[in-house]
């Protein structure tokens, strides 16, 4: 059974791949399979399941290209590479970010993916009340720059449109005017998603401090 739930990942990713994940139905699942729709629910259940299935089966790839996740290395490490595989899931499967956002994590391959996060915090002295709250708040951080990353909102080597919004003749944007000569050159995603990590990084350890 493991071998055909396998099977029906692959080609459940390989379809939203294609088609996004709008084109991720039961039916389209099986026709690639070469099965009946009905002879899916024994290995995925419904289509909630499925979908479940394909976020357990994304988190699992995160795991497996974050080898510095493991308990062995620094917080620090763990916590910059679980956020660096997920821009880099994102970028192979622009279609992620959405699920990501859209469902809990309740599959075992996610679960576990949150249970090294849990464990980052609590190596670096989160008290263990605050735990959750931070790992929902660094989590949330990282899909929202994935999700904006995927929608084109941060492309390369693009002007920052807040740039060409301050200079609006008919709005008093004193905010804008004082930061205007950092919004009009291109940015540097690369480097300001690193300077961002090292921001909750910081974040991280002011809660531990403050605990």
């Amino acid at each position: 059974m493991t071998g055909k739930r396998e099977e029906i990942l692959d080609a459940a990713v390989a379809l939203a791949d294609e088609r996004g994940l709008a084109g991720v139905s039961m039916r389209a699942v099986a026709t690639a399979v070469g099965v009946t729709p009905m002879a899916l629910y024994p290995h995925v259940g419904d289509k909630a399941g499925l979908l479940d299935a394909m976020l357990g089966r994304l988190l699992s790839t995160v795991r497996q290209g974050a080898p510095e996740m493991a308990d062995a290395a620094d917080w620090r490490t763990r916590m910059r590479a679980f956020a660096t595989a997920a821009r880099g899931l994102a970028a192979g499967h622009p279609w992620a970010a959405s699920l990501l956002f859209s469902r809990p994590a309740v599959a075992p391959d996610a679960v576990a993916l949150v249970d090294l996060f849990y464990r980052a915090l609590l190596d670096a002295g989160v008290p263990r009340a605050h735990v959750p709250r931070l790992e929902r708040l660094v989590s949330t951080y990282v899909l929202g720059w994935i999700a904006s990353e995927a929608g084109g909102r941060f492309g390369p080597g693009t002007l920052d449109p807040r740039g060409r919004r301050g200079r609006h003749p008919q709005r008093d944007l004193p905010g804008h005017s004082a930061v205007a000569a950092w919004l009009d050159p291109p940015v540097d995603w690369d480097a300001e998603f690193e300077a961002d990590l090292d921001d909750l990084v910081r974040l991280v350890e002011s809660a531990a401090a403050r605990g």
